[in-house]
């Protein structure tokens, strides 16, 4: 059965979310997230989005979360506000308080937090205003009945990536991550990258040489640095990079747009962002906020407080973009993709998630080449 990539319907079937029918543009390729504002005029703002570092518009993290927020907010008619913590990329904890206070005292019913970075200030102001709920999106269940958490198998979404890579023919792979390698989204998407492309590799009776690096994604954002780093990788023979952290990818769309080279994407479906993207590691950020709210405004918080929902394949939660206008491969076929994704859905295909120490370790079909 061929299975196309909507995150929205699948997740209201597994998860019976009751107001199925608001989610339905997203069977229609292109929902203009942008068509709705920003920023609105209101005396309190009952939704709240704190974000992580990098900007609101990164085209990945928090920009996937924010369209989410503001699309249930809008079609559900409820008011809503993005807070940035003070000092950019060099936020502390307690600027990230300081604007998740600002959010509470701004007459937030519900705060959606991004990023892990988020922990300590969002402990501190959950304890003290027990009467908010709070999202912590790619967190972790802190024992709070006012907060919960929504992860992704992240894994399994690079395994895709790495593994459809290999297929359409590259051998000389790199990868840039974000968060200097403490990063677990990050990590996890690295380390199934890994895997599938050595998966792919070995089905092919092949060995695939592969650049490794955390070096100038510290702070997920562009940098000269991280593009000269790029560049040389393009320049000396990598053929593809999965560019995993933010607004990290704009380094590498210009790296491989100068040097014939091409990207994997991250976060969301990436192709329109530049000719050099091949395909995307998505995960469903703006799904699983919204699995979130609904649950918040049905009256059903007691189903998810003091939870971690955990999505990933089994869930239509992560997984590549199957639409014409996103799919670069030209080797590998989606109905290949979509024969792999069934297995990875049935649990035929298992991804490890043990990834402290993946830089090190030895791959039967893939030479690690970890860049510091």
């Amino acid at each position: 059965m061929k299975k196309v990539f909507l995150f929205v319907v699948a997740l209201l079937m597994v998860f019976a979310v009751a107001a199925c029918n608001n989610n339905n543009d997203d069977k229609k390729p292109g929902y203009d997230y942008d068509a709705i504002p920003d920023t609105m005029e209101a005396e309190s703002y009952k939704i709240a989005f704190v974000t992580d570092i990098g900007q609101l518009k990164d085209k990945s993290f928090n920009q996937g979360t924010w369209e989410g927020l503001k699309r249930f907010a809008h079609e559900n008619e409820k008011s809503y506000k993005y807070y940035q913590p003070a000092n950019a990329n060099n936020a502390t904890d307690d600027d990230r308080y300081n604007a998740m206070k600002a959010a509470v005292e701004g007459g937030a019913e519900i705060v959606v937090c991004a990023g892990f970075m988020q922990a300590s200030a969002l402990e501190r102001i959950a304890k003290e205003a027990p009467e908010v709920k709070f999202v912590f999106v790619d967190g972790w269940n802190m024992g709070l009945e006012n907060v919960t958490a929504i992860i992704f198998q992240e894994e399994q979404a690079g395994y895709l990536a790495g593994y459809g890579a290999v297929k359409e023919g590259y051998t000389k792979l790199g990868f840039t991550g974000g968060g200097g390698g403490t990063n677990p989204a990050c990590q996890r998407f690295g380390y199934g990258y890994i895997q599938g492309a050595n998966a792919a590799a070995k089905e092919l009776g092949i060995t695939v040489s592969m650049k490794y690096s955390w070096a100038y994604g510290a702070s997920f954002s562009a940098s000269p640095e991280l593009k000269a780093m790029l560049e040389g990788w393009y320049s000396t023979g990598t053929e593809i990079v999965f560019a995993c952290g933010g607004s990290m990818c704009t380094s590498a769309f210009d790296a491989a747009a100068a040097n014939n080279g091409k990207v994997i994407g991250v976060d969301v479906d990436q192709a329109a962002e530049s000719p050099t993207v091949i395909t995307s590691a998505m995960k469903g950020l703006r799904e699983g906020t919204m699995y979130a709210l609904e649950k918040f405004y049905d009256g059903k918080w007691a189903e998810i407080s003091d939870k971690s929902t955990n999505l990933g394949a089994k869930d239509n939660a992560v997984g590549l973009p199957t639409e014409e206008a996103s799919w670069g491969f030209k080797s590998f076929s989606v109905e290949e993709y979509n024969a792999l994704f069934e297995k990875l859905q049935k649990g035929e295909i298992t991804v490890a998630t043990d990834v402290d120490g993946a830089e090190t370790k030895e791959y039967s079909n893939v030479t690690l080449d970890w860049v510091k």
